[in-house]
Parts: structure tokens; sequence; C-alpha cells
């Protein structure tokens, strides 16, 4: 049954597997001070790293959710978090910028299974009255992977070398492979269902699915943009020393681990509905990016506060925007549907980062980087709230 309390192991090894596989690329940000040091990147190159490993996710996203919807998602999954731990242990040879570019490729043709597999798993376990809550904590497990990796990666990297630091990735992203492999098993009212080609091209005109692309493309940019730009901006403009500017992106990653459940925990009992939390989320930002451009945003204090009302809200979003996304896909199509909408978002993973840092460096400063981010999520807020 799917009210048996297994429901919560299944939870566990979910967010455990989500937080080890993106351990290692969730880390690249608060890495980036070690990085345009020991590679001479600018902050375009560095937001080429963090797109590398978003690119494969294009194509295999869509390809993840036709196997989630037709094979168990013990395996997809798990295969997919091995794929990421064997390309990071050969990573650790990697003799330079490029090499460490395609390295980062592999790890996103393996990472394509983990998002939508361990989303799809969390919402066949759970049902409509907790699956908010449920889907907000597996979800929390991407910033608390970004918590762990500012904790440790950066001390590595300073004691051993970057390349330290691929191995460390390799082993916590081999264990995420090894539970969910172990651990998950199938609801046992659940059993893999064909999809039919012409219901996922349908799924395209559907209002929902508007809302979702919509809105996660522009929130993807924003997460994007705090972790390529976060740690250089309080290093650069507010003079904070770098080990503070990464306990800071950590409280940022902490902020927005929370911001998935609470916020997905309230969209269980919001009377408007899930989305209505997530047009609440592309508010927040508009106020904390707007905030950046100003004064404010040039005092240490005050920009520190700042970032972590953008952790909390600007990550925080995906815990009701999944669940809305599982919700309002056919109950047979949950897998495909996640992985299209998660492929739609994989456009803006890999081109925020490398455009922001390209803008970033063109105009000397971060201040258009933020006002457009601002813009990008006014314009959403406008058009989805209409749908």
């Amino acid at each position: 049954m799917r009210t048996s309390q297994y429901r919560w192991v299944i939870l566990g090894v979910a967010t455990f597997t989500q937080t080890a596989a993106a351990f290692f690329v969730q880390g690249i940000g608060a890495m980036s001070v070690h990085l345009r040091r020991d590679l001479e990147l600018n902050t375009t190159q560095l937001g080429l790293l963090l797109s590398a490993a978003q690119l494969l996710p294009l194509a295999g996203l869509p390809v993840a959710g036709r196997l989630l919807d037709r094979h168990a998602e013990r395996w997809v999954v798990g295969i997919g978090a091995l794929v990421v731990a064997v390309a990071l242990a050969a990573g650790s040879a990697a003799p330079g910028y490029v090499s460490l570019l395609v390295v980062l490729l592999i790890v996103g043709a393996g990472y394509s299974t983990v998002q939508p597999g361990g989303s799809k798993s969390v919402a066949s376990w759970f049902d409509a009255s907790q699956r908010g809550l449920a889907m907000g904590i597996r979800q929390a497990g991407l910033p608390l992977g970004g918590v762990l990796a500012a904790l440790t990666l950066p001390a590595l990297a300073t004691a051993f070398g970057w390349r330290s630091t691929l191995v460390v990735g390799a082993l916590v992203a081999l264990s995420g492979a090894v539970a969910f492999m172990t651990f998950y098993r199938r609801p046992p009212d659940q059993r893999p269902m064909v999809t039919a080609s012409r219901v996922r091209l349908e799924l395209l005109r559907e209002p929902y699915m508007k809302k979702i692309i919509l809105s996660g493309t522009s929130m993807v940019s924003v997460h994007g943009g705090l972790g390529v730009l976060t740690v250089l901006y309080l290093h650069e403009v507010t003079s904070v020393t770098p080990v503070s500017a990464v306990l800071v992106y950590v409280a940022v990653q902490c902020a927005g681990a929370l911001g998935r459940v609470c916020l997905a925990a309230w969209s269980d009992r919001h009377g408007s509905g899930r989305y209505a939390c997530v047009l609440t989320c592309l508010a927040a930002v508009i106020i904390g990016m707007a905030a950046l451009t100003t004064p404010i945003g040039r005092s240490p204090v005050a920009a520190c506060l700042v970032f972590v009302w953008l952790g909390f809200f600007g990550i925080g979003w995906y815990g009701p925007w999944v669940a809305y996304a599982a919700e309002s896909a056919p109950p047979d199509h949950t897998g495909f549907a996640l992985g299209l909408a998660m492929a739609v978002n994989q456009v803006a993973v890999v081109l925020a980062p490398p455009a922001l840092g390209l803008l970033t460096d063109l105009t000397g400063g971060f201040a258009a980087a933020w006002a457009l981010l601002a813009v990008l999520t006014a314009v959403t807020l406008a058009m989805t709230a209409r749908l």
C-alpha cells in the first residue's frame, strides 16, 4: 500500500541519491575562486563549467522519462548515478580545463536519470496530502549537496588540488548509486506502463505545461546565476574574504534546502493551489534581484541577507513546482512529463551561467546580470499568472 511506512525509506534514499549525484557539480560555484586561480579562467569559462554538466540532459531527460515510465526506477536511477561516479573518477586524471569540460558532459548524461527518477519515485509512494512535503524534502537534496560540497571541496582544493575534489565527488556519487539500487522498490500497486506518442505531443499544448515550462526556465536561470556569481560578487563588490563568501554561499544553499521543504509543505495546504506558491517565489526573486542593483547590494551585511532571501525563494521554488508538475501530468505519463519539463529547463540551465558570466565580463560589474534576471522573472510572473 502507498501508506506503507516504507515510503519514508524511499524518501530518504531518493533524497540521499539526489544529494550524492549533485554533490560535485553543486560545489563548482563554491570553488570559483580556486578554479579561476588554478586554471586561469575568466567568469565566462567558469560559467561554462556549470553548463557542461547540464548540456546532455537536454536530450537525456526526455529519454530518461520514457525509460522511467517503462522500467523500474531502481535500475534507471541507480545506473545513472553510477555513470556520474565513474565519470568523476576518470576525471581526476584530467590534465586541464578542456578535459574537465568533457568529464562534466558525461556527468550530465548520468545525472539525467536521477532528477526525474527520484521525483517520480517519491510521487508514486505519497498521496496528495503529503506529496508536496515529500517532494520538497527530496528536492532539498540538490541544495543540500551544495552545502556539503561548499563545506568540503574548497578545503580539499586548497590542501590537495582541484583534482582531489573529483575523487571525493566520485565516491559520494557511488554511495548514492549503491543506496538507491539496494533499497528502492516500486509501490505494490504500481506497474510499468507504455506511453503513447500522441499523448506525449499533446502535453506540450496543455496550459499547465506552459506554466511549468515558463516558470521553470526563469527560476533555473536565477538558480544558475546564484551558483556562478554569489561568491565572486561578495568577494569583489562587498570585499568579503573568499572564506567568508563561501560560508555565505553555504547559508544560501541551506536557505534553498529549507525553502524547498517549507514552500512545498505550504503548497499542500494553500487554498489557491501549488502554483500560487510558485508565483510567490517569482515575486520574491524580483524583489531580491532588484535590491542587489541598488546601494543595498554593496553593503556586506545587507548583501548577505539578500542572498539568503534569494536562496530561500530562488532555490526553494523547486519543491512546489515539481509537485505541481507531477500532479498535473496524466498518471501513466508522469515520468515523461517530468523529463520533458526538466529538459526544457535545461536550455536555461545550460545557457544562463555562461551568459551571465559573459555579461559580467563585458560590463565590468554584476548589476546588469541581476537586472536581467529580475526582468525575466517579472515577465514570467505576468504571463503565467494569467494562464
